[in-house]
């Protein structure tokens, strides 16, 4: 995992010259925006798990390569990566968009629906932009060709990363934002800030959820395997009870977050989602499997986290005569947005989508691993609403639900967003 200093990534500051706005944002052509959606419905209809984007990286690739871009392909398996060179001297500027579908068969009934197969964990399942990745690319794709045919207003450089395996690499497997970044993403080209937008059913569509600071909780695995000793149920002295031991665990860990976390930094959550053990109804196993997850936004708690379950595990085991031996699997660290950023953005996103259309967002207990690019260079990740106006959101089909729907309108918003993003960060 890398090591950097949140404090610092979050508290960073820019220059304190107030924003010089145009007074009216980019805005796409028809043409475009009709581009933007029909890349859309193809990139929909032909879905791919992670690690697998074979298809669409090479799909962005020759569309970069035709904006007569430096383009960078293979990174992190299937990531494409574009460096875009304006016409005058300025910062750098990352938009990131995420490029992997989800093993879900999509049960919609909209004429391009996915009726794609892949292999996930050795068997065949239903694939299906569940989660908005489609939209994600065509935005990034469009914003491309509206930058590059302005390159020489650009002061600067932009770098699109098209990021593949964003839901998770196949096990066994390395992906995603962590392994770009392994392999030199910003190493050769350090970013001064990178943006990144995610589609969500949960708005409306065309308004914007963002947030200072904490968005998205952190995301790690668990697991604890207890060890007792084998018995006949009729003669639980005979050995060491595993199960009564877990039960005492999944219990007790229960208060590693309500008696010894500071819950007043941020909220938190310990769940456990497998409890695997024994044969028969006579007899006391050898051993019982616990596995869960952990969700918090604060960095700090994290640690605090990791080691309170691992002593409360393996101390609640002991009193019982077992033994506790817990495993955690560090995930996506909490996706921060840094503050000044996204103050000096907000006049941005309010002149693109409109003031009324503009919100600060609830905390989201999902993850995500753009959080990785906002440890390295100052971040900002915000929400697009999806939902038709006359929908509820609050009702409507989640992200990965194979109900899951995305009113298109909302690819226009999304695409200028992206670029008065580089537009106006520029600017300043």
């Amino acid at each position: 995992m890398f090591k950097r200093s949140l404090l610092a990534l979050a508290t960073c500051t820019f220059a304190a010259s107030a924003p010089s706005f145009a007074q009216e944002p980019v805005r796409i052509s028809a043409d475009l925006e009709a581009q933007v959606i029909e890349w859309r419905r193809d990139l929909h209809q032909h879905p791919e798990l992670s690690n697998r984007e074979f298809r669409t990286s090479k799909l962005v690739a020759e569309h970069l390569e035709g904006l007569g871009m430096e383009v960078q392909t293979g990174i992190a398996h299937t990531g494409v990566v574009g460096i875009l060179k304006g016409g005058k001297p300025g910062p750098v500027v990352a938009l990131r968009a995420d490029m992997d579908a989800l093993p879900v068969t999509e049960q919609t009934d909209i004429p391009f629906k996915s009726t794609a197969k892949g292999e996930y964990r050795g068997e065949e399942v239903g694939v299906m932009h569940a989660c908005g990745h489609d939209l994600h690319v065509a935005m990034l794709m469009g914003a491309a060709q509206q930058l590059a045919a302005m390159k020489d207003d650009i002061a600067g450089t932009v770098m699109f990363i098209f990021q593949p395996a964003e839901e998770g690499a196949p096990k066994g497997e390395e992906g995603g934002a962590e392994l770009m970044l392994e392999q030199g993403l910003f190493s050769d080209l350090t970013p001064d800030a990178v943006f990144g937008i995610h589609v969500w059913s949960a708005g409306t569509t065309g308004h914007i959820g963002y947030r200072e600071g904490p968005l998205m909780a952190s995301s790690d695995r668990f697991e604890i395997n207890v060890k007792g000793r084998q018995t006949h149920g009729s003669r639980p002295w005979g050995g060491v009870d595993p199960i009564v031991a877990a039960a005492q665990i999944i219990n007790n860990t229960q208060t590693v977050i309500s008696r010894q976390i500071d819950i007043t930094k941020a909220p938190a959550v310990v769940s456990f989602g497998i409890v695997e053990g024994g044969v028969r109804n006579n007899i006391i196993p050898d051993s019982v499997y616990l596995e869960g997850t952990i969700r918090n936004f604060d960095m700090d708690n994290r640690a605090q986290i990791f080691e309170k379950l691992k002593t409360t595990a393996e101390h609640t085991a002991a009193s019982s005569g077992a033994e506790a031996h817990v495993h955690i699997n560090e995930g996506y660290p909490v996706t921060i947005n840094n503050p000044e950023l996204t103050r000096q953005m907000l006049p941005t996103m309010e002149r693109v989508a409109g003031n009324d259309k503009v919100h600060v967002n609830a905390l989201v207990t999902g993850a995500e691993d753009f959080s990785f690019y906002a440890l390295e260079v100052p971040g900002l990740f915000v929400f697009l609403g999806i939902t038709p106006p006359d929908q509820d959101a609050a009702t409507a089909p989640s992200n990965h639900s194979p109900f899951f729907y995305a009113d298109e309108d909302a690819l226009k918003v999304g695409t200028e967003l992206y670029v008065n993003w580089v537009m106006d960060y520029e600017a300043n």
